[in-house]
């Protein structure tokens, strides 16, 4: 009787199989731990480019409207004698006078020329100078309105006196006067504004004024010789109205 043994040679089989069983374990455990070891990537989303920048539309200004007021012309241009005294020669009084390019203002000087001042109040306030003309005007010199004429040969009907002073002088741009003929005391309502110095005319033409806004309106007046046939083709360019204001 013979007694079964496990053998002492190895099945050839055997091994194949046990080399397989440990291949595919090996594959296993690489797999898992790859899958560990790499970290889920996200797939890029499409970027929308930033928009550029956009500057608000500016709305387009609406012009501001005029603020000259309404003028009416003068019902007369002729007066029997110079105005009563109805201005204070205390308090400060403005003078605007409107152009077509714009306006002019001037303070005038009751303290220095109370009637000559009083004068201009007056015809002012009954709209005299509206629609006139600056019918003189010279290079280097002055500008000169005022004369419902359109000539230089106008005025009010009355005269006023001199109020010559060396308080306030021809000695630059922008001094306001009173025009007149060789008699003194001849003012009446046509008047000037410098453009330049001039002091030849020191204590001999009534100062009233100076002009402190809109002197480059003043300089920017058409010039205007009344002695030169060619420049009076056309009249002189208009004042519009003067107002007057009182504080």
């Amino acid at each position: 009787m013979s007694t079964q043994r496990p053998s002492s040679t190895p099945n050839p089989m055997t091994g194949l199989i046990a080399i397989a069983i440990l291949l595919i374990i090996l594959g296993l455990v690489a797999g898992l731990l790859i899958s560990r070891a790499a970290p889920p990537t996200a797939t890029p989303s499409p970027t929308t480019p930033p928009a550029p920048p956009t500057a608000a539309p500016v709305a387009t200004p609406t012009p501001a409207a005029s603020t000259m007021p309404i003028m009416p012309t003068a019902t007369t241009y002729r007066y029997n004698s110079p105005p009563p005294m109805t201005i204070d020669p205390a308090k400060k009084y403005t003078a605007t006078i409107y152009t077509p390019r714009g306006e002019i203002v001037i303070e005038l000087l009751p303290d220095i020329a109370p009637q000559t001042v009083n004068n201009f109040v007056f015809l002012a306030r009954q709209n005299f100078y509206n629609g006139l003309t600056w019918h003189r005007v010279l290079p280097n010199f002055m500008a000169q309105g005022g004369d419902p004429n359109g000539d230089g040969t106008g005025g009010p009907g009355y005269t006023i006196p001199a109020e010559f002073t060396d308080k306030i002088l021809f000695d630059q741009p922008g001094i306001v006067a009173m025009a007149r003929s060789t008699d003194p005391n001849s003012a009446g309502s046509q008047f000037f504004i410098t453009t330049a110095p001039a002091p030849w005319l020191n204590e001999q033409y009534t100062i009233f004024g100076r002009v402190i806004k809109g002197q480059e309106i003043v300089d920017g007046i058409p010039l205007r010789d009344p002695n030169n046939p060619a420049d009076l083709a056309t009249p002189g360019e208009t004042i519009l109205g003067i107002t007057i204001s009182e504080e």
